[in-house]
This record gives C-alpha cells, structure tokens and sequence, in this order.
C-alpha cells in the first residue's frame, strides 16, 4: 500500500496548468516540521511538492495562497526527469487525493473571521442557564 498523510504550510500560491487534453493539475509545495528536535535543538523542515488533478486541483487553485495550512492524504510517487546540465535527476512527488483546508477562511478584507464561540452572548441566545442541581440524573 502505498498512502502518505501531510499536514504542513504552502511555502508558495499554487501553480495551475493544464495537460494537453483539458485536464487540469495543480501544483504547490508544502513545508511540514518535523516531531522532534535534532542535536542542535531544532525541528527539522521537509518539503514536499503536491500535485492535484482535475475538480481537486481546481479547488486548491481557487482557495489556497502561500501561508495556508492545510491536510493531504495522497500517493508517493518517484519521478524521472533530465536536469538543465544534462544530468538524469529523481524526484518524489505526492498525487493528492485528498486536500482539507485548516487554515480559516479569509473575509475579502483580508482579515481572518473570530473563531466559533468567540461571541459567547450570541451563541446563546434562545438557551437558558441552569444549576447542575436542576439535573434528574
């Protein structure tokens, strides 16, 4: 089985193009922090380059930006390619089959909305505080 779990920040926008038969992919790299510190007391960095296909890419296009946290569930996949000077190269990429969005949605002010609960006297509107005394269990 072949199946890798990320949670990591886009290090730059998404670049979307097409193949040559209509379909869209969309490709972006994300920085994702390590567990554990190494010797110098540092959590080390991985980056890895995601590519989603079709509907998800068009997705990811419309509503990620550099910065964005998010969540990807895909397959590793080892890729060919000839370098600028000539040279054979190898690179591991992730075929996204899943993205879920983490960071919350930006208003089109660019400032980011107060969390759920944050308005406490709204949120409770219409309910009633009662004693745990009130409980017959």
């Amino acid at each position: 089985m072949n199946k890798i779990t990320l949670i990591g920040n886009l290090t730059h926008d998404p670049e979307v193009r097409s193949t040559p038969n209509g379909v869209t992919v969309c490709s972006f790299t994300i920085a994702v922090n390590r567990r554990f510190a190494g010797s110098s007391g540092e959590r080390p960095t991985d980056f890895f380059r995601i590519n989603a296909w079709r509907q998800l890419g068009e997705t990811c296009a419309r509503y990620l930006s550099k910065g964005r946290k998010v969540a990807v569930v895909g397959e590793l996949q080892a890729r060919t390619y000839e370098a600028k000077d000539g040279t054979t190269r190898m690179s591991l990429d992730v075929q996204a089959d899943e993205v879920e969005f983490l960071s919350p949605k930006q208003q089109e002010d660019g400032s980011v909305p107060a969390p759920r609960g944050a308005d406490n006297a709204q949120d409770m509107a219409g309910f009633t505080d009662i004693q745990s005394d009130d409980i017959p269990f």
